[in-house]
């Protein structure tokens, strides 16, 4: 004889707490992204999804919400999307409609993307991964989207390379070279200092979707380090690689102020309200440490500052 179940999460709970993010993540599956006469590309994605939870309740009915947001997330990834992070608000707007008891629902996404390119010397096809960067959140007010990408690259330390460029000044005036031929050659020749990988974050929030394309977040996370990096490298790819890198070594602040310029530059019409994140992490070579800056800040903020208002 069948009997009923008593609706535990739906009791109140001891310690009447509400809670804002409650759900799952590591949910993996498969998105197609639309492109116009072409087939779409294929990525596996993986999902965390959130609803907040009030304080008289105890759970949220985690086996049945599991199945609502499979649900909806096997909807929502059926047909190809020409933008993800559109897809993460309809999965967003709809957990809403299908929680009464919740006031805010999330949805974030990331997927390895891979770009075809060549290298930069000796013009060999290859491949390098992105990381793409969705999310949404969906209120009564309606929704924000989030687009952008995690990217590597490669930078020098100008701390380095300035005692590097002193050593080599001060053995080429014991060699009486003269002052001038001295500046010449270490303007032609920048000096070692010590390389590390970096890792960039770039991503633009707004209202609905933002308008911006997420190829060109990827190039300006990518421009903001010292050079770029590729899977590929023959010998003349990596003496471009290495020169160009010296030739523009940066902090790990440059880097995320580098970016900042260029959304300000590349993105004009973007509202003020709009949220840029900039991240950059780099992976040391000579110190067990890795060093770090992020930045999050609305557009009209970050435009009020490249213009010195602050």
């Amino acid at each position: 004889m069948s009997h009923q179940l008593p609706d535990v999460q739906a009791s109140q709970p001891d310690i009447t707490v509400g809670l804002s993010q409650v759900g799952v993540t590591n949910v993996d599956k498969l998105v197609k992204i639309a492109r116009d006469d072409k087939r779409p590309f294929v990525l596996m994605a993986e999902f965390e999804v959130f609803v907040d939870l009030p304080g008289g309740r105890k759970g949220i009915d985690m086996s049945r919400n599991m199945q609502v947001i499979d649900e909806i997330l096997e909807d929502a990834v059926s047909e190809p999307t020409y933008r993800v992070e559109d897809m993460c608000g309809d999965v967003a707007e709809r957990l809403l409609e299908k929680h009464d008891y919740t006031s805010t629902a999330e949805v974030r996404m990331t997927a390895d993307f891979v770009v075809r390119e060549d290298t930069p010397a000796s013009e060999l096809p290859t491949q390098s991964t992105i990381t793409i960067v969705a999310s949404a959140t969906a209120t009564e007010e309606g929704t924000r989207e989030e687009i952008g990408a995690e990217v590597v690259g490669m930078t020098v330390c100008p701390c380095s390379q300035g005692m590097s460029a002193s050593r080599a000044r001060d053995v080429l005036r014991d060699l009486d070279i003269d002052g001038e031929t001295i500046d010449e050659f270490l303007e032609q020749v920048p000096q070692p200092g010590h390389s590390q990988r970096g890792h960039a974050t770039l991503t633009v929030t707004a209202d609905g979707s933002p308008e911006v394309d997420l190829m060109n977040l990827v190039e300006i996370a990518r421009d903001s380090m010292s050079a770029r990096i590729y899977n590929l490298a023959k010998r003349p790819d990596e003496d471009y690689m290495t020169y160009h890198a010296h030739a523009d070594a940066k902090f790990v602040e440059d880097c995320v102020r580098s970016m900042a310029e260029q959304v300000v530059d590349e993105f004009d019409h973007l509202p003020d309200d709009a949220v840029v994140r900039m991240k950059q992490s780099n992976d040391e070579s000579i110190h067990q440490h890795n060093a770090h800056a992020e930045r999050e800040v609305t557009v009209g903020r970050l435009r009020a500052e490249l213009d010195g208002q602050f």
